[in-house]
């Protein structure tokens, strides 16, 4: 089948819009006509280079929902028509990780950029002018068709929209998940949210759904900082060196239980000011990407050991996708979270390079691609 989508063809570069070829359906596998795509950082991380992929022409997009087209044979659960949700993890239900409840690790992860089907490095479902191409995470919600294998896909109720449904994927259960699964935050907490854009502004949702006395947001953009209080934030600062001093003055000169780290281009100096933040036996959780190949912090280890500090990763938001995808949108049904409005601006998909220059300029929360 013919269908259209957004590649990179090397790195640094630019999404370009081009005419793909995509297979069929095979066993395990479905069709998705995509109606909506977000546009996450993660994907521009692939078009800086700070996250290397395995191939060009690299298709991106990994934060989807769309409509089955076609079942492959022998897979039973999914028929043509039904709503889906892709997950940016794919999840076997048979791993050590996905035994454990421990989806977001799942072993199917650990190729998610070579491009190519988990099993077989020589088998794709994208093809450019008779060559093969990458799909990110395997689903490559860039693309207007995509064939994924049902590993990543999540059915959902048909009133749902998908247009809002398909920040689930990636973006709101990134940022809940930090707030509420890695930084465990509790009732009554301080919670310091830093860098709030489209994860950040979830993880104060999740924070301030999960009972924080103050849920403090820093971001240098007045719009993002104006947002998070609409969120569910209690302050909002340009600087961590305001928040932190906010923290501790409600604090008895301690800190907030924990800082949470989802700025769009980590680096060690911010990991370095969210430790500054907390208190004794608070958690750092590192939740932002930058250039993977990055490493050290300006951390004193024996701030670590004498205060019993912790730095925690944070995956997806240490979700179980299969089980907290529906979750979320449970919970968006019942108002108790916020998806309509974390849309700042839609877009075509001939307009995905505008649409990330937006999110650069900073006047997005969340930019999504309609079909």
């Amino acid at each position: 089948m013919h269908t259209r989508g957004a590649v990179i063809k090397e790195a640094p570069g630019v999404y370009e819009v081009v005419d793909l070829e995509v297979e069929d359906p095979r066993q395990g596998e479905i069709q998705v006509e995509m109606v909506a795509s977000g546009l996450c950082h993660s994907d521009d991380h692939i078009a800086t280079g700070d996250i290397p992929v395995g191939m060009y022409p690299f298709c991106g997009g990994h934060e989807g929902a769309g409509v089955v087209s076609a079942v492959g044979p022998h897979t039973p659960g999914y028929q043509e028509g039904d709503h889906v949700v892709f997950s940016f993890l794919p999840s076997c239900g048979q791993c050590t990780w996905c035994s454990r409840g421990m989806q977001n690790l799942c072993d199917l992860g650990a190729t998610l950029l070579m491009g190519s089907r988990w099993d077989d490095p020589t088998s794709f479902r994208l093809s450019y002018e008779g060559q093969p191409v990458g799909q990110m995470c395997g689903i490559s919600t860039f693309a207007q068709v995509t064939t994924v294998a049902v590993d990543s896909a999540v059915k959902i109720h048909d009133d749902i929209p998908l247009d809002k449904a398909c920040l689930v994927g990636c973006g709101v259960g990134t940022g809940w998940g930090s707030a509420v699964n890695s930084a465990e935050v509790a009732p009554g907490d301080t919670v310091i949210v830093m860098g709030v854009g489209g994860i950040g502004i979830n993880a104060v949702q999740g924070a301030a759904h999960a009972g924080a006395s103050l849920v403090i947001a820093v971001d240098p953009v007045e719009l993002k900082r104006t947002k998070a209080l609409e969120f569910g934030a209690t302050h909002a600062f340009a600087t961590m060196e305001e928040a932190t001093e906010l923290a501790q003055s409600v604090t008895n000169g301690q800190g907030a239980d924990s800082a949470i780290v989802t700025v769009g281009v980590i680096t060690g100096d911010h990991l370095g000011q969210a430790m500054a933040s907390i208190r004794k036996a608070g958690t750092v959780v590192v939740t932002g990407l930058g250039d993977v190949q990055a490493v050290g912090a300006p951390i004193s280890l024996a701030d670590i050991t004498l205060f019993q500090k912790r730095i925690q990763g944070s995956l997806f938001g240490a979700s179980n996708p299969k089980a907290d995808i529906p979750k979320l949108l449970r919970l968006y049904q019942e108002g108790n979270l916020k998806l309509d409005e974390l849309v700042t601006r839609t877009y075509k998909l001939d307009e995905i390079a505008l649409g990330y220059e937006d999110m650069h300029a900073g006047r997005n929360l969340r930019g999504v691609v309609v079909y």
